[in-house]
């Protein structure tokens, strides 16, 4: 599967992804790539950022694959239950935000956690780091064994984002790029 197979949907997290953000990059490369939208990124609210991806996905012409940092891998394990229609054919998860921190970030609503245990009803593979300062390797790998995501370790590269010098983040539109050929024989809509 390419690219321009599928609608891509980025999902940032807590404060948004800014410019200089791989995610931002990868949007702006990536034609059939769109950024789902939150009317407050200061203040993740669970039932309106669920319900924005949820309308992000019913709005797709081409089969979806999502693409989540941080909260918004939260946001994309809550709305799961509601992407249930074979329209995500995948998710590309990526440095999740434990807990604990999502609870303790300013604004957020207090219904982020705990997240979801239930499996992903697409497949999905989730990216940490062995240092990331917003989420232990090991409780990332609980999540990815309950949402049944395979597990990539990348190594003690930071929160992967703008801060930890993962700007253009090449090794990441690589695994990407391997995560859409396993898609390949994929269900499509």
């Amino acid at each position: 599967m390419r690219t321009f197979d599928v609608e891509i949907l980025m999902v940032p997290g807590f404060s948004n992804s800014g410019p200089d953000h791989w995610q931002t990059r990868w949007e702006s490369r990536l034609k059939t790539a769109r950024r789902v939208e939150q009317a407050d990124w200061e203040r993740p609210n669970v039932k309106l950022w669920t319900q924005q991806l949820i309308g992000a996905v019913a709005a797709a012409q081409k089969p979806v694959v999502i693409v989540a940092h941080s909260c918004g891998v939260a946001t994309v394990a809550h709305a799961a239950a509601g992407l249930h229609d074979d329209r995500v054919i995948g998710a590309f998860l990526v440095a999740p935000a434990s807990e604990d921190v999502t609870a303790s970030l300013p604004g957020v609503d207090p219904a982020f956690t705990p997240y979801p245990r239930d499996p992903l009803p697409f497949p999905s593979l989730l990216v940490a780091s062995r240092n990331d300062q917003y989420c232990p390797y090991d409780e990332a790998g609980d999540m990815a064994l309950n949402w049944g995501s395979t597990l990539v370790d990348a190594g003690d590269v930071g929160h992967l984002n703008t801060a930890s010098g993962h700007g253009p983040w090449p090794e990441g539109a690589m695994r990407f790029g391997w995560f859409l050929k396993q898609l390949g024989g994929a269900k499509t809509m």
